[in-house]
């Protein structure tokens, strides 16, 4: 029997979760509005699984974006996910927000791009992100940081070769970068996203410790500033 898992995604101010069997997608939930994170979570599982006709207990695992992101979003996502596995007595994956923002944008760009590394950004006010590095494998090359970006910031690795910037903290980047091999991109990552990685990690049985796993904040508190 093909596993079946539950993703659970509202790190940043886009949510979303989705139902896979295998490397299929049985359906998916999102929420642009930051504000309702906390009431998207419950509903949208409780729809999936009803248009599958599936019960929770017949769950192989729950996936979670544990960091970083909106201090908020990381806690509504994570004590979701912690609640099940521990109701339902699953095992939990957790994998890093920035991370799949990585692989979203890999699957976009990395055709025209094979050489490029990428750099998710999520936006932390004023000039700082939240940010990271990893090569065309999603292979680590600078482990997730709190930065304050400037026009010098990635100026060795930029000078070599292309970097993907994506992420809500892009924009404000390329204000201050204008360089040939800064590529900004637009794409928007999603719980279909997380579920590669965390197939990926179930598949190795690389489970996190559900009595001590927690959001990944980086920072004591973040959240996005509000929309005018």
């Amino acid at each position: 029997m093909l596993p079946l898992i539950l993703h659970i995604d509202t790190a940043t101010e886009y949510a979303s979760i989705c139902l896979t069997q295998g490397d299929r997608i049985l359906g998916m939930r999102v929420s642009p509005d930051q504000k309702q994170h906390g009431a998207f979570v419950q509903p949208a599982i409780q729809a999936l699984m009803q248009e599958n006709d599936l019960n929770l207990t017949a769950l192989n695992a729950i996936a979670v974006t544990e960091g970083p992101g909106s201090y908020t979003g990381l806690r509504v996502s994570m004590a979701s996910a912690k609640g099940l596995c521990y109701a339902l007595d699953k095992p939990l994956i957790t994998i890093s927000t920035l991370k799949v923002m990585a692989l979203a944008a890999q699957i976009k760009h990395g055709k025209d791009y094979p050489q490029a590394i990428y750099c998710p950004l999520i936006d932390a006010r004023r000039m700082e992100v939240f940010t990271a590095l990893y090569d065309g494998h999603l292979e680590p090359i600078a482990t997730p940081s709190a930065m304050i970006l400037d026009s010098a910031s990635f100026k060795e690795l930029v000078d070599n070769q292309i970097i993907v910037f994506s992420g809500t903290g892009a924009p404000k980047f390329k204000a201050v970068l204008n360089h040939p091999n800064a590529l900004f991109s637009a794409v928007q990552h999603d719980a279909s996203h997380l579920a590669i990685l965390a197939i990926q990690a179930h598949e190795k049985a690389a489970f996190a410790n559900l009595a001590y796993a927690e959001p990944y904040y980086l920072k004591a508190f973040y959240s996005a500033p509000a929309k005018k």
